[in-house]
């Protein structure tokens, strides 16, 4: 008798440690992540199609907004907004860097300092709830010099996400390599497929045309969710479990 109580209390153990069955994967991030409003369609943030990749165990709750860098989603209270929703079990899924590298935009700049003291902060604040951060590095913009060479405008910004991950030990999401890649392979011409850029009276929302070369459209979103999803299945975080 005595063992098969020992043996209960040891699945009920070993039960509460695993992963819930249903849990919220949180976003944090900019507009490169966002949900985006109607009249903007068919700029697509890719946290918006995230959610087609998994199974019902799981709930994408975006959170990332327009112009937010780590500074002022902090200031602005959104950061708290998640950590009072977060459960034991969640995740959450933090991608900065566009908006704190702005310089010349000083309503959002961080320097590279508080920026990395910013993402070790989101890191230990969701650990302290039991649940998992996972730190994302910027995405690329679509940049390419007059002779067709891609280039990036991010600067140091990408090596503290990864300096952050090192250091405080968490799961890296390298959407940065992955989607610099991306468009070093599809080249100058057929990267523009992915953005914001059409000519007058392509889009209804854009009769004057848009050249936008930093946000996605609904194909360019839906690749890099693909991206993150390629990365997650190279992770070692259990939700890639939950991929379909």
């Amino acid at each position: 008798m005595k063992r098969l109580i020992n043996f209960f209390f040891t699945v009920l153990i070993l039960a509460s440690c695993q992963q819930p069955s249903t849990y919220t994967i949180y976003l944090a991030g900019d507009s490169t992540m966002a949900e985006k409003r109607e009249d903007k369609h068919p700029e697509t943030g890719w946290g918006m199609e995230l959610q087609s990749f998994f199974n019902d165990n799981v709930t994408i709750a975006n959170h990332a907004k327009n112009g937010r860098s780590t500074r002022t989603f902090i200031e602005e209270g959104r950061w708290d907004s998640i950590m009072g929703l977060l459960h034991a079990g969640d995740y959450v899924f933090i991608q900065f860097g566009h908006n704190d590298q702005s310089k010349h935009k000083v309503d959002r700049y961080t320097s590279p300092e508080d920026f990395y003291q910013n993402l070790c902060r989101f890191v230990e604040d969701v650990n302290a709830k039991n649940a998992t951060p996972v730190l994302l590095t910027p995405v690329m913009r679509r940049r390419f010099n007059e002779d067709g060479v891609f280039y990036d405008v991010h600067g140091e910004y990408p090596d503290l996400v990864r300096k952050a991950v090192a250091d405080k030990k968490v799961t890296l999401l390298d959407m940065h390599k992955l989607s610099g890649d991306l468009l070093i392979q599809l080249g100058e011409e057929q990267s523009k497929s992915l953005f914001m850029i059409a000519d007058s009276a392509v889009w209804e929302n854009y009769p004057d045309g848009i050249d936008d070369n930093t946000h996605f459209n609904v194909k360019g979103a839906t690749m890099i969710a693909e991206l993150a999803v390629k990365a997650i299945k190279l992770s070692e975080i259990e939700i890639k479990e939950d991929l379909k």
